[in-house]
């Protein structure tokens, strides 16, 4: 049996072109970044050719972009490090109730720390208003952290209205994109964003590495203390090999963005059709419109979603009932809580199909045409 992969949220298979040249850097460089001899001189120049790559890719300068290990690392260093470094200024950070855990704990852990956080509320679309931004907005609020797009439902918050709100106050904008890059266009600058971070396993790249982008003239307190890598804001020798790699991701990205958006959200169309036409009873969680393209989230009345994974997986489906770091955990999703409250059926019949590389129409008839069995079954 074939297996049908419709978790891309949670993690993409690496592109063809991109394991060739992850593999191609991994035989040729090898030296470290920071050594002055001709190999690590040429390691050197892959890295910032790389860095040039990352940082074009949404409007930025290369010395704007700092490499991480993936996106918890780069939402981390946003948060912790404008916080340590303006604690003095004030302790008040905003955020969402539907941001992923790498935002949520990093802020529950600032509050144990001393800090105050306002969690922003959601519609029952996953998006939250921006007049309870504003509302929320203090003197001495020195960070507002808004997820791009969310990786559950796919909401696509109203980023460049709450960068045009945040431009006259001296909060840092901050901005959960690992979702949202590579799927829709993005540009800091347009936008107004001071800090937005990146993921390469979920745009086809390696695992293991990301970016934060960093608006010059912020200064955030390093995380790690060792080497004078990344202009002395995060210290570790740099894989060279990945980074190259991500940059090749984002390559192909950049050069099919509106295909691939056009062809994601047709699959996404047909799958939805498919369960229509076989008389599915569904609802869709989330907004119509403002929504990224690969991310689908339904739910299926009268059907539990634990039982529910496990026969889409003996069927050879892969799915999930939200973010993939709470994979096997039995509490509800924290993003349909806020959207539909603690007691809604949505908690425990909801499942996130999204698309990506290698998925066909076929296979995404396939699809619908197993799960309309097990549903009309059940």
């Amino acid at each position: 049996m074939t297996r049908i992969y419709l978790d891309h949220a949670a993690t993409t298979p690496m592109a063809e072109e991109v394991i060739n040249t992850f593999t191609d850097e991994m035989n040729k460089e090898f030296g470290n970044a920071s050594s002055i001899h001709q190999t690590g001189r040429s390691a050197r120049k892959k890295l910032d050719e790389s860095r040039t790559m990352l940082a074009s890719s949404i409007g930025a300068n290369e010395n704007e972009i700092t490499i991480t290990s993936g996106g918890t690392e780069a939402d981390n260093y946003a948060i912790f490090g404008t916080a340590y470094a303006r604690v003095q200024e004030g302790k008040h950070i905003i955020t969402t109730q539907i941001e992923h855990h790498a935002v949520l704990h990093a802020c529950n852990q600032l509050e144990r720390e001393g800090f105050e956080v306002t969690y922003l509320p959601v519609n029952k679309e996953g998006i939250i208003e921006v007049n309870d931004l504003k509302n929320s907005l203090r003197d001495d609020t020195i960070l507002v952290s808004v997820m791009y797009g969310n990786n559950e439902v796919g909401s696509i918050q109203p980023i460049s209205e709450i960068g045009q709100l945040l431009k006259d106050h001296p909060a840092y904008f901050h901005t959960d994109a690992v979702q949202a890059y590579g799927s829709i266009s993005i540009n800091v600058h347009e936008l107004n964003i001071d800090l937005l971070s990146v993921s390469s396993h979920k745009i086809n790249g390696p695992k293991g590495i990301g970016f934060l982008y960093q608006h010059k003239g912020i200064y955030l307190k390093p995380l790690f203390y060792g080497g004078q890598q990344e202009r002395k804001k995060r210290a570790g020798t740099e894989n060279v090999p990945a980074v190259v790699g991500f940059a090749k991701a984002v390559e192909l990205k950049q050069q099919h963005l509106e295909e691939n958006i056009i062809e994601l959200k047709s699959l996404k169309n047909v799958f939805v059709q498919q369960l229509k036409d076989n008389g599915v009873d569904f609802t869709i969680n989330g907004p119509k419109n403002n929504v990224l393209p690969h991310v689908l989230n339904v739910s299926f009345p009268k059907t539990d979603v634990e039982t529910f994974l496990v026969q889409l997986d003996l069927a050879g489906i892969d799915a999930s009932s939200g973010s993939a770091c709470t994979a096997g955990s039995i509490d509800p999703s924290h993003v349909l809580v806020a959207m539909f409250g603690e007691k809604s059926p949505e908690l425990r019949n909801s499942v996130r199909f999204s698309f990506g590389i290698n998925n066909t129409e076929p296979q995404v008839i396939e699809a619908a045409n197993k799960i309309s069995k097990i549903i009309l079954k059940s």
